[in-house]
């Protein structure tokens, strides 16, 4: 059962939300939030397996939320998905770097909301394809300085993992990794998953961002 945290200050959203979430048999809604400083506690308390974080809120703000989430190593089952009305990249950029596993529209179709939340509960990144596209616009009309520090850890990926990272970077699920690298979907998860622990990326969303901040995929303009 996939336990679910809601957390948004507009109630009518929430009842929404779980209206939707109440008819699935492996989902639960464990709780419900107004602001980000309720919903710290009510992590703590519930433990849930997602938390689906409003990022504009009063008291505390979901990226902030989210921020104390990732921090604290007793709450590293949780993961977090982002949900706003806008889209715009700097929440993108602030939610993913803060923690968030991934950042969704509140206008997305039901059928790909319910899919969300279970790509979330299994631990993978989630970004919806809109959002992946402005994120690595961003990248590519205005790359960032490569990291000095946080990176040091991408000179122990091997070859392979590196490829793996990048082609993760370009949006790849893991099945398209290994039709690309000619290699099977569980070794494809093998390579992004010790690529995550040697460079300390909380999940797949982090790894991305690191990649591009890093140098390791450099954006080029279509």
């Amino acid at each position: 059962m996939i336990r679910v945290l809601l957390v948004d200050d507009q109630p009518l959203i929430r009842s929404g939300f779980r209206a939707l979430l109440d008819l699935e048999d492996d989902i639960e809604v464990v709780a419900e939030a107004a602001d980000g400083r309720e919903a710290l506690a009510l992590v703590k308390e519930r433990l849930p397996d997602v938390a689906l974080m409003d990022v504009q809120m009063p008291l505390m703000d979901g990226i902030e939320a989210t921020r104390r989430i990732a921090a604290d190593p007793a709450l590293a089952d949780v993961h977090v998905v982002m949900l706003t009305n806008y889209g715009m990249d700097e929440y993108v950029l602030d939610a993913l770097r803060a923690g968030a596993a991934g950042f969704l529209v509140k206008d997305i179709l039901p059928e790909d909301f319910l899919h969300a939340v279970r790509v979330a509960a299994r631990g993978d990144a989630l970004l919806a394809p809109t959002i992946t596209r402005r994120l690595i616009d961003r990248y590519v009309t205005q790359p960032p300085p490569a990291r000095t520090g946080g990176g040091s850890g991408l000179k122990e990926l091997t070859d392979r993992e590196r490829e793996a990272v990048a082609l993760a970077a370009q949006g790849l699920s893991n099945d398209e990794i290994a039709d690309r690298l000619l290699i099977s979907p569980a070794t494809a998860k093998t390579h992004v998953n010790r690529a995550m622990t040697k460079v300390h990326a909380r999940d797949r969303a982090q790894l991305v961002v690191l990649a591009y901040e890093s140098g390791l995929v450099t954006p080029r303009t279509p």
